[in-house]
Parts: C-alpha cells; structure tokens; sequence
C-alpha cells in the first residue's frame, strides 16, 4: 500500500498542476482534447515507473499502456492514471487515480485518489477500507425509497443507451433519488463510504472497477454482475451496495432486461 499511495500522490501532484491549466485550454495550440491525453499518459508514465521500481517483475494492466508482461505472472498492477476525464477537462474536481493489485486472479489491494480534495480511499484484503485514517463502512438503509444510487450513463460513441434509459425508469420512481458524477472508481469509492447507498454501470473497464472492488468489499458491502456472471472485471456490468439493496436494486434492473 505504501508503494501504491507513493505513486499515486506524485502522480496526482502532475495532475492538479495541469488542472490548474484547464481555464487556459481554448487557447491552447492544439485543443483541450490533446492537453487532456499528455496529462494522463503523463501520470501513468509516474505511476509505472514508481511500481515497477517498488515491485519489480509484475505485470501491469493499464488504460493507456493497456497489457504490460512481468516476469512474475502471479501479479499484475491495474491503473487508471485519470477517471473522470470529461471532469478534468471541464474543471470539474471530481476525477481520481485508480490503481490495484491482482494475485493470482484475485484483487487484494485498491486504491482510489482524488487529488482535488487529496481524499485517498484504500483498501487490502481482510484489512478493511479506509478514506485517508478514518475506517468507512457501506451505508445501513435497507428500503430503495430511501436510498441515492449512483450510475453511469453511455456518452457519446457508445452502446446501450436504450438498455439504459429502460433501467433508469425502472430505478428512477423507485429511489430517493439517481446521482451521475462521472468517475467509476470514485462512485463505488463512494459506496464504501456510504455516501451512495448503490451504484449500477454496464460496460466499464476492468481498470475503471478494480480497485473499487475491494473497497466495498472490504467495508462490508457486495458486488454483483448485472446478468448474472461471475467475472465482473472481463464484463464491466457492476452493480454494488450492501446486500439488501443490492438485491433490490438488481431485481429492478434485470426487470429493464
């Protein structure tokens, strides 16, 4: 975890610097888009550098690298340098880094950090979840009617938005109310903190979810897979809440199907 918060604070470091920029942006050269890919490709070359050093010979799985070999095939690294792009680009302060560690097929390490609010969300097998030093638990409600979920909404350029607006009518008059910030890893951070009751997406990454995972595990929360799998890193179909709400809230999504 050590090795893990080190490079995610020199990385975020880079990364409020060029956010401080982003006012400046409709007069840059070449367009924000491109200002916004040299920002996240940098804070990946700082987070890869600093855990290869740290732990040398594991592989890695990253959204700009994307599949990195290691001698050691037990272990891999999985990072997103920037959730929340979209966020970042329009001065949003609402965007994370996301970096996990995969042992022989299961995660056992997360990490969330926003450094627009230098909150750190981390996590390790049987060790609990925590925001900074303070021990996080998912939220206790068990009525939907009570609950704020929080999703993902297919942007443009991407499938299912159909699929989509037929699950948010089945949630929408069921729930207290349906937030969408942008940042998957930060959302289930923000399950495990109990800020969200429940969080649903389709299609994500495995680097957008990974570490994510372990936090609401490890604060007593459950995940689930949409249709009904097991691997929720190969599908990207999450749904996640404590098991009461879980159990409600994927009934009414699978009544979308």
């Amino acid at each position: 975890m050590q090795i893990m918060s080190t490079a995610a604070r020199k990385a975020g470091r880079k990364l409020s610097r060029d956010f401080g920029e982003v006012e400046h942006l409709q007069v840059a050269r070449k367009g924000p888009a491109d200002f916004v890919s040299a920002a996240d490709r940098k804070a990946e070359e700082i987070i890869f550098e600093n855990l290869a050093e740290g732990r040398p010979g594991y592989g890695f799985l990253m959204e700009e690298r994307g599949e990195v070999e290691g001698t050691d095939k037990t272990h891999r690294w999985i990072v997103d340098p920037l959730d929340g792009t979209l966020n970042f680009l329009h001065g949003m302060p609402h965007f994370a880094i996301s970096i996990a560690l995969e042992r022989e097929g299961e995660i056992v390490a997360g990490l969330v950090y926003n450094p627009a609010n230098d909150e750190m969300f981390h996590a390790e097998k049987g060790r609990g979840a925590w925001v900074n030093d303070r021990r996080l638990r998912v939220a206790g409600r068990t009525e939907l009617h009570e609950s704020v979920i929080a999703t993902g909404t297919p942007f443009f350029g991407k499938k299912g938005h159909a699929r989509f607006l037929k699950e948010l009518h089945q949630v929408m008059p069921n729930v207290a109310g349906v937030r969408r910030y942008g940042a998957a890893s930060l959302d289930l951070a923000w399950v495990a903190a109990g800020r969200f009751d429940a969080f649903w997406e389709r299609d994500l990454k495995a680097w957008d979810i990974a570490a994510g995972l372990i936090l609401v595990r490890e604060a007593g929360g459950y995940i689930g897979e949409l249709d009904g799998g097991k691997d929720v890193l190969t599908t990207g179909n999450i749904v996640a809440g404590n098991e009461a709400i879980l159990k409600k809230l994927t009934e009414k999504l699978q009544a979308a199907a």
